[in-house]
């Protein structure tokens, strides 16, 4: 496996266990905002510490096309049609090591909502989402109706600039090069999923949102406030089990 042969730009070592599963994620938009501490906290289970950059929490929406998921035992077959998905995601520690913790995540694709949600204890939703293109401009749209609230996210983007690598110690780098996710259970338990991939390609991104309340049912309020926006072409992506680490 060739993305194995490319591990001197992580931060720690892969795992020496096995990966279980590849997945192929294209077309991003990067969409990341500056917030008070304060405003996330209380949305980070305690065992872990929110991770800052300059002072600022962020709040990040990834919106992309899953292209493929593909099994270790099974590397040619996947396991779903592509589908695309948009994450809210913000930055954490645990014992000084950096990873992302999820807020929500929007899916259409029934079976990997099912699995993921169970798995890796990952807060799923079943929603309405599409993407489109025209050449390089790219359509996304998210819409969920759920406990009586109607949470949608609708944008366009497309890239403007030529492709670049963001330099370590710099903001781009800091919240791009993520290399585990965090989760809870039901119980508060805490899960620790290892990831691996090349570095970032990114560009400058344009984009005009359209609509959005992908964060209202965290009662905060983003529209006072310019996000930072990137376009990735994608990346392969290594998939580890999640272990739990911390017990309630």
């Amino acid at each position: 496996m060739h993305l194995l042969n490319n591990t001197a730009h992580r931060p720690w070592p892969v795992p020496s266990n096995n990966w279980i599963m590849r997945q192929k994620w294209i077309n991003f938009l990067f969409l990341h905002w500056p917030v008070k501490p304060e405003l996330v906290r209380n949305l980070i289970p305690s065992p872990l510490k929110l991770d800052n950059f300059q002072g600022y929490a962020w709040l990040g929406y990834i919106a992309f096309l899953m292209d493929g998921i593909y099994p270790r035992a099974l590397p040619k077959l996947p396991l779903t049609r592509s589908f695309p998905e948009i994450n809210v995601r913000t930055y954490v520690q645990y014992d000084g090591k950096p990873g992302i913790f999820f807020l929500s995540i929007d899916v259409k694709n029934w079976a990997s909502l099912k699995i993921a949600r169970h798995w890796y204890r990952l807060p799923y939703h079943g929603s309405n989402v599409t993407i489109e293109n025209k050449g390089t401009t790219y359509s996304f749209q998210s819409i969920r109706n759920e406990n009586n609230r109607h949470i949608s996210f609708k944008a366009l983007y497309k890239p403007i600039s030529d492709v670049f690598f963001p330099e370590e110690g710099t903001l781009d780098h800091w919240l791009t090069e993520r290399y585990c996710l965090y989760s809870r259970d039901k119980t508060s338990n805490i899960y620790c999923g290892e990831i691996h991939h090349l570095p970032w390609p990114l560009q400058k991104a344009e984009f005009e949102i359209q609509s959005n309340s992908l964060v209202s049912p965290f009662n905060i309020n983003l529209r006072n406030t310019n996000p930072i926006a990137h376009y990735s072409c994608g990346v392969d992506a290594l998939i580890w089990n999640i272990r739990k680490f911390h017990s309630r």
